[in-house]
Order: C-alpha cells, then structure tokens, then sequence
C-alpha cells in the first residue's frame, strides 16, 4: 500500500470521528452550545471544527474529558489497523 493511499484513507476517516463526537452529543441529549460553554469557544467554533479534516489532541483531550468519553479510541483503532497493514504489506 502507498502512503498516499493510507494518507487518504486516514483523511476520510478522521472526519467519521467528529460524527462519533455529533452522535455522542445526541445521544446525551447535549448540544453543540452547551459543549461550546464546556470547552470554552463559541457554537460558531463547535460547528467550525466538526468541518475540520483534524482536530487538535489537547482539543480532542478537552471534548472527551467533559462528555466523560474516550474519544482517542477510534484513533487507537486505525493507528493499529494501519499497523497491521503494513507488517502485512512487509511481510507480503
């Protein structure tokens, strides 16, 4: 696999993450004011970074702290996907 293939690949994925952060707001009946008073931006902001193609780790650190929720996880999970991708690529 080439690098731009998974550069793509974690590019369209990393925006599936703030729909994880959308979807945890809903179902805690949250909104995205109420997370902008949290973590001290406005709504503008909020909406803002869920366009975002990253997000900051001290920002991603912040969200899952106050919805009390280990967002980080689905980083974990595609950094080991791509890990076993690519022993298998080394291996193949």
């Amino acid at each position: 696999m080439s690098r731009s293939y998974l550069q793509n690949k974690w590019m369209k994925q990393k925006t599936c993450h703030f729909r994880y952060i959308q979807a945890q707001l809903k179902t805690d009946q949250g909104s995205v004011g109420w997370l902008s008073r949290q973590i001290s931006c406005s709504r503008n902001h909020v909406y803002k970074l869920f366009k975002r193609p990253s997000l900051d780790s001290e920002l991603l650190l912040r969200i899952s702290t106050v919805k009390q929720f280990n967002f980080f996880q689905y980083y974990t999970a595609e950094f080991l996907q791509s890990m076993k991708e690519r022993m298998g690529e080394k291996d193949g």
